[in-house]
This record gives C-alpha cells, structure tokens and sequence, in this order.
C-alpha cells in the first residue's frame, strides 16, 4: 500500500496531538475504518489505538500516524481526513473521492 493513497491534514494531525496530550499517551495513533450502515450503507468510523495490527496502512503527517485496516483501505484509497470545527460541533471528517452518495452529516456514505 502506498505511503500516499491517504491522508491527514495539517488541521487532523494537530488535533490529534492535542487529544495524546491529554490522554498523556505519546503512543496513541488515529484510526480510521469503514463499517456496514449509516444512512447510505456504509459509516466511518475514528477511534485510538496503541499498536499497529499486522494488516493495518500507516499514514504519517509529522509525527502522528494513521492507521487503517485491510478491509477499509479499499474504500478510503484516495480519501483526506480532516477536523473541522463548525455548527454540527467539531468532529473528524473523510473527504473520499470514491463516494457515489453520502447522507447529510457526512458520516456515511456508499459507492
């Protein structure tokens, strides 16, 4: 898999600093994966982990890394994971290119 297939902005990447800072874990990386549901048949999905699992892409902005499983790489290749911060609060998005449709909060999608 190819260093550059995703990516973190500049703006993701800070946040997560902040959220290692206050977890005081310099070990924690973001993960990003695809599961089954949501409004448009498939969801996004963000959480920590601690280690990388055998299948898992690494992307680095800096000196935070993203992880994404096998089974979701296919579907974000391409895609940008960005934080924004607006009316609907401050959340994690994915920018994919692959999309057909996604539902109104952005947080699913399907092909």
């Amino acid at each position: 898999m190819t260093a550059q297939a995703l990516s973190l902005t500049d703006n993701a990447a800070k946040k997560v600093r902040q959220l290692k800072e206050s977890e005081g874990n310099p070990e924690l990386m973001l993960r990003v994966y695809v599961t089954g549901g949501g409004c448009s048949g498939f969801s996004y999905g963000f959480n920590f982990a601690e280690s990388i699992s055998d299948d898992d892409a690494t992307f680095d902005n800096g000196d935070v890394r993203m992880l994404v499983d096998a089974l979701s790489y296919q579907y974000l290749i391409g895609s940008t994971v960005d934080y924004v911060e607006g009316l609907e609060g401050s959340r994690f998005v994915v920018q994919n290119p692959n999309a057909t449709t996604t539902c109104g909060c952005g947080s699913s999608f399907s092909i």
